[in-house]
């Protein structure tokens, strides 16, 4: 009996110790891990935008989706006027489950890029879906052309993986699904006084100016 007390006081202490270090770990990698995280999603949205002069990681807006959902959209500005928009897509039909892309399209609609973010895909096969190959096909492409947003093999016009054509069909259509949402909310993207191009220092100068207005016509 003291000796079956004895295992479990040993084993009590060895499981709160690997709490606790798990939990230190935890605490210190968790930052590192999320700036990283943030730093890649930030890299792919800066490498599918149209030319910007601005950063697109502090002109972001949250566009309400249905049934609740939302999606955030990056902005790409030139002199102040919008360009472009990047934004993720996750298609949940890969062939080892999720694939999620980021993609950026100009203001006509026109596809400008394509990067895969996070995916399970087959090594040497489906992970193929990372490479310029496949996802340059999709670069200049919008809704009218082509008109269908199919691979070869269900009669469209990208040319799918070999041996990983449910990959290749995955990322073509949830592609095509991020251009029809793009079109939904283009209005809300492009337009609307958060894209005057104002800058926050010329919105508080002009500020500033209708408060002297204000105080010179009480005078």
């Amino acid at each position: 009996m003291k000796e079956i007390i004895r295992l479990c006081f040993v084993l009590t202490i060895i499981a709160a110790v690997s709490a606790g270090v798990l939990a230190f770990v935890n605490e210190k990698t968790a930052e590192p891990i999320a700036k990283a995280l943030l730093e890649e999603k930030m890299s792919a949205v800066r490498s599918v935008l149209p030319p910007y002069d601005n950063e697109p990681d502090k002109d972001m807006i949250t566009v309400g989706l249905a049934e609740g959902d939302s999606l955030e959209v990056y902005r790409g500005r030139k002199d102040g006027a919008v360009t472009g928009a990047a934004f993720a897509i996750t298609s949940p039909d890969g062939y080892s489950g999720d694939i999620e892309f980021m993609i950026g399209v100009d203001g006509e609609g026109v596809m400008q890029g394509l990067m895969v973010l996070n995916h399970l895909e087959t090594p040497g096969l489906g992970a193929k879906i990372e490479t310029e190959d496949f996802r340059g096909q999709y670069r200049g492409k919008s809704l009218e052309n082509p008109e269908l947003w199919e691979v070869t093999k269900d009669g469209g016009t990208f040319i799918p993986i070999t041996g990983a054509t449910i990959s290749s069909r995955a990322i073509t259509r949830a592609a095509a699904l991020g251009l029809n949402l793009f079109q939904e909310h283009k209005e809300e993207i492009f337009g609307g006084a958060a894209d005057t191009g104002s800058t926050e220092a010329e919105m508080d100068s002009a500020t500033v100016e209708e408060d002297d207005v204000e105080e010179e016509v009480r005078k």
